[in-house]
């Protein structure tokens, strides 16, 4: 695939190089991808019906739920079928407005997420440290509004990251990334991105910190209260009612703090490493949140076993 790199100030279009070095695999990794894709999909769509169907799962846990597993379809279906265009058809244009688009999405719902996974420490740290007043603190009607407040955050701290964009003068129009990567793009501009670059660590650092510092702490709490019950047997199923929370903390934070930061600061990693990791931590958490939670939780797979039971019955 070859590419040449033009100036223009407001360009109609980019093209995405997709990953460097591994130009010659990319027909193969995509059936990986595609794989990944299409089992992130059919998992949250099973977790959303599945709490749909039972109204024993309307609760704010299983709610919390429903809405992670929208966020993570909206996550990895705006990377996913263009990155298999590009891979399987060498689509590698992308026009300017579709550009900022996709990379509006990617960053929005990623703190949308952020702040759902502190919504769902603090309904762990309720359910836990505070049972008795549970029901009255945290209504079912309290998660959409948590939801609302994360939505508006998350949008709220990434739209003028995107806007930014459009005031940069571009010396090149071929994106050395596989998606409209925010870093990427911005390294395109002939100059004045530092209010770019300090902006989107700020916005970064303001949400993932704020929030790994409020869940640090809910869990504190209750791992205070845990260690302070009677029984081994008491304190293991108290905290394995977490567990898959905490997986699913671990599995969004780590990549995402780890491939943002190495963008940013880790000039010896081979590009295609960083490439690869930024691609992957955009599919593997949507697959793997579901079947995380439909492992962990007894709810969630004896529903999943009537709503196959059903289906197979009805057909």
């Amino acid at each position: 695939m070859h590419f040449t790199n033009h100036s223009h100030q407001n360009p109609n279009s980019f093209m995405l190089m997709g990953i460097p070095s591994l130009e010659a695999s990319h027909f193969w990794i995509a059936f990986l991808f595609c794989s990944m894709y299409a089992l992130a999909v059919l998992s949250n769509m099973a977790v959303l019906l599945v709490v749909h169907s039972e109204p024993v799962l309307h609760q704010p846990m299983y709610l919390f739920l429903c809405i992670l597993s929208i966020i993570d379809l909206v996550l990895c279906t705006s990377i996913v079928p263009k990155l298999l265009a590009l891979f399987w058809a060498n689509a590698a244009e992308i026009t300017f407005e579709a550009c900022a688009v996709q990379m509006f999405f990617i960053r929005g719902f990623s703190a949308i997420e952020s702040g759902v996974l502190l919504a769902m420490a603090f309904d762990r740290y309720l359910a836990i440290c505070r049972p008795l007043h549970y029901g009255l603190l945290l209504p079912p009607g309290a998660v959409g509004k948590l939801g609302a407040a994360a939505v508006f955050r998350g949008l709220g701290l990434m739209t003028p990251l995107t806007c930014l964009l459009a005031r940069l003068k571009y010396c090149s129009q071929v994106v050395a990334h596989s998606y409209c990567e925010h870093m990427a793009v911005v390294k395109l501009a002939c100059g004045g991105t530092q209010p770019n670059n300090i902006y989107g660590i700020i916005a970064a650092t303001l949400v993932v910190g704020t929030d790994c510092i409020c869940i640090a702490f809910s869990y504190a709490l209750i791992l205070q209260v845990v260690l302070g019950l009677s029984s081994k047997e008491a304190r293991i199923k108290t905290f394995g009612t977490c567990s898959s929370h905490l997986g699913v903390i671990l599995l969004f934070y780590t990549p995402g703090l780890f491939s943002f930061y190495t963008q940013r600061f880790g000039q010896h990693m081979p590009w295609h490493i960083h490439i690869l990791l930024a691609d992957l931590y955009l599919i593997v958490p949507p697959m793997l949140n579901p079947i995380i939670y439909g492992m962990k939780t007894k709810q969630i797979r004896d529903g999943a076993l009537r709503f196959l039971k059903q289906g197979t019955a009805q057909s």
